[in-house]
């Protein structure tokens, strides 16, 4: 029996890394899953695996910093699976590096309308369906970065720190209608936002990994793991919490 066996699962970015990770193990624990995602091909290839491995899936292609799109992906869900139990705000980017007074205010715009204004049009479409329901569970994908900072990204830390405060506020706020939400904060995931670090920003995932104690990247299943219990009946008294995944990356 699995984790979330009988469930739907809502996940941006899915076409991908820690979201197409995370729709596989929704699946493979036995929800149904809607894929969401601006490509269409890598999400379509998301389904076509599931949909291979005996799950059940469907996609919908959203931009998650439009609200009138964000509004639609859980109205198809919806249409779709008859409910919305959990819910991923994954879909990110990692943005230009740049330190503070060279960040460009079209890089800042770009990096928090998809990293903090997506996770907030989220929140605000996935909790009404779930208090109609009675209940739910969401994630919200942070990062380290979103409890301890680097300064060449200055856009990116602060979405990413806003998705944390984003998720405990929320939390507080429908606590008492069996409304759950919690933040994953992953550290560094072999995906594809840390291959264009390695390439265009070398020095800097030299750093990243020097200062990495457990010695190795986080495979993208391994951060996805986490994210299904903290939507599953297992975690059922875990709300507000900000989940660091990072092998030791932040606490020293």
């Amino acid at each position: 029996m699995g984790l979330v066996d009988g469930k739907v699962a809502l996940v941006t970015g899915a076409g991908s890394g820690i979201g197409r990770a995370a729709a596989l193990v929704f699946a493979k624990e036995g929800a149904k899953v809607m894929v969401a995602d601006m490509m269409v091909e890598t999400g379509e290839e998301t389904v076509k695996m599931i949909r291979e491995s005996g799950g059940a899936a469907s996609f919908v292609k959203a931009d998650v910093s439009q609200e009138s799109e964000v509004q639609t992906m859980v109205a198809k869900t919806v249409e779709t699976y008859g409910r919305l139990d959990c819910a991923v705000n994954n879909a990110g980017i990692d943005g230009d590096s740049a330190l503070t007074t060279e960040c460009t205010k079209e890089n800042w715009d770009r990096v928090i309308g998809i990293n903090l204004t997506g996770v907030f049009l989220g929140l605000k479409y996935e909790i009404p369906q779930m208090q109609k329901q009675g209940g739910g569970a969401i994630v919200n994908i942070a990062s380290t970065m979103g409890i301890v900072a680097h300064q060449n990204v200055p856009a990116y830390v602060a979405s990413k720190h806003g998705v944390v405060g984003l998720t405990k506020s929320t939390a507080l706020g429908y606590v008492t209608e069996n409304i759950r939400v919690n933040a994953v904060c992953p550290g560094n995931t072999r995906t594809a936002i840390l291959d264009h670090v390695m390439k265009e920003m070398p020095e800097i995932f030299e750093t990243l990994m020097a200062a990495t104690p457990i010695g190795r990247l986080a495979e993208p299943e391994e951060i996805a793991n986490a994210i299904v219990w903290l939507c599953s009946d297992a975690a059922s008294y875990t709300t507000g919490h900000a989940m660091v995944v990072d092998g030791c990356y932040s606490i020293q």
